[in-house]
């Protein structure tokens, strides 16, 4: 019995130690911590619970049998963020520079089995060199078996990765597939193929930050959410993110008490939009003077910055915000913003987040760019998106609202259960300038006739009545009172049930 617990402890150091002291020291040089040490400050503390910590490689080429180190290179198990059940996979650096293996792919599928089975999400910390080259299709094959069940897992338990280091080839398909992708300035990168293969067949010369780094996809690609300035802040602020979300597509999100009462009312918005209607303002502003303690996580800040998505919180329950933004492109929607939106109002959809969704936008971006780029078909998918939501969705417009763009921002014709407007409200199919020149073209010549008309124009529809008379909009507000009516109205949807028709699944415009 001895023997077996001094065994026991010895393979328990192996594996604490992973690829050894040095490799360690070489980590932390680079400003990284180690896998064991991330899920340390993940987790609350003393709450992981270690599973597979014996596993080894099976892999006997190039002399790979006499290389075998306890946990192959990725830390499982499961613990607890704020008291609430989390599975967690570390990738570890040290132990053949993270590389994926038959046996290391296993670990990560058993506890994503595990967590679907439970209902609670999963993180993974990627910190990898990819398939382990030694093992050929195996670790190939392993991959694939991790994708499927992050399929499976999609709109089942929330799924997010947070990018550590490197992550390449077929490795970021995994990362690509969850909900939420996180990434540490300079020292992760995600690419599909590496700088020395882009210049190899493109003859373009670039670094692998500039090709994938944290700054390339939060600002262009839109691949990542948010960059973090190192390893602490970034596994600080996946805790905060982890506290707006629920465990699985059952349960409702975790409700914080707050001290915010539901009727406060904020005068200054009275005066947040300019009378001047091109003039711009910050929409973030009625954002964060709505929600509890002016809390609001912002996703995607550097990405699409014409529509801002996010959680906040009203009467202590987590919500989701889209918003068009009058500060860039005058709020328009592209064909970046479109499916920023559409990700994030289907993601609140699975797990039964209601959407506040703040519209002022004066239509879809025009040009030959988004045109050829598919506007069409991409502006559909956040179309799609509001549609097919069943959770409570409630709409506020506070400035303009033209043409198709109106119908695609949670209009009351898809489905908006209260829809709201402030006195300025423009709602029309196009502004009183443009819509006024293509009626009475006859009369371009006579700028003194065009401009009654415009005015005319601009007394009959540009304002919140006209769609109030049919029913569109349920009341006009004064913006003061924007918190207090969000509140009541999310009080009466909270034991809203509604069901599309059955079918596998829709189609929705990829």
């Amino acid at each position: 019995m001895h023997d077996i617990i001094a065994l026991l402890d010895k393979k328990r150091e192996l594996a604490r130690l992973g690829g050894g002291q040095n490799r360690i020291d070489a980590q932390h040089k680079k400003g990284k911590l180690t896998a064991r040490e991330r899920i340390e400050m993940l987790l609350d503390e003393g709450t992981f619970e270690e599973w597979d910590m014996f596993v080894e490689h099976r892999c006997v080429d190039f002399g790979m049998q006499n290389n075998k180190i306890p946990g192959d290179g990725v830390v499982t198990g499961y613990g607890m963020i704020s008291g609430r059940l989390v599975f967690v996979f570390s990738q570890d650096f040290t132990v053949f520079g993270g590389a994926l293996s038959e046996a290391h792919a296993e670990k990560i599928c058993k506890i994503m089995d595990q967590a679907m089975k439970v209902g609670a999400p999963v993180i993974g910390l990627n910190d990898s060199g990819g398939a382990r080259i030694q093992e050929g299709v195996a670790s190939l094959g392993g991959y694939a078996d991790v994708f499927q069940r992050n399929v499976m897992a999609s709109g089942v338990i929330p799924q997010i990765s947070m990018i550590m280091g490197p992550c390449a080839g077929g490795a970021v398909y995994s990362p690509a597939m969850t909900d939420f992708i996180f990434m540490v300035k300079d020292s992760s990168y995600m690419f599909v193929t590496g700088p020395e293969v882009v210049k190899t067949v493109t003859h373009e010369d670039v670094s692998a930050e500039q090709l994938g780094g944290a700054i390339s996809h939060t600002t262009r690609s839109g691949v990542a959410d948010l960059a973090f300035e190192n390893d602490v802040e970034a596994l600080l602020l996946l805790r905060r993110l982890y506290n707006y979300l629920p465990l699985n597509n059952r349960e409702k999100p975790p409700v914080r008490k707050s001290g915010d009462p539901a009727d406060r009312q904020d005068f200054s918005l009275d005066t947040l939009v300019p009378d001047t209607a091109n003039k711009p303002y910050d929409m973030k502003e009625l954002i964060v003077k709505t929600m509890d303690d002016g809390d609001f996580f912002e996703l995607q800040p550097e990405y699409a910055k014409n529509i801002l998505i996010g959680f906040g919180r009203m009467e202590g329950r987590t919500v989701g915000i889209v918003a068009n933004q009058p500060l860039v492109l005058a709020g328009c929607l592209d064909i970046k913003s479109a499916i920023k939106a559409a990700r994030f109002v289907r993601f609140c959809d699975a797990f039964n987040i209601p959407v506040i969704t703040f519209v002022d936008v004066p239509g879809f971006m025009p040009g030959t760019a988004q045109e050829y780029g598919g506007i069409i078909k991409h502006g559909a998918k956040l179309l799609y998106a509001y549609a097919e939501c069943t959770v409570p969705k409630i709409t506020v417009i506070t400035r303009k609202a033209y043409g198709g763009a109106y119908d695609v921002m949670s209009s009351k014709h898809l489905r908006g259960d209260v829809n709201l407007a402030w006195p300025n409200a423009e709602i029309a199919v196009m502004g009183a300038k443009g819509a006024v020149e293509i009626i009475f073209r006859e009369d371009k010549g006579n700028p003194e006739k065009l401009a009654a008309k415009e005015a005319e124009y601009k007394a009959r529809f540009t304002n919140p009545f006209v769609a109030g008379a049919r029913g569109f909009i349920d009341d006009v507000i004064q913006p003061h009172e924007t918190r207090k009516r969000i509140c009541r109205s999310l009080v009466m949807l909270r034991e809203k049930k509604i069901e599309n028709p059955w079918r596998k699944h829709g189609n929705i415009p990829l």
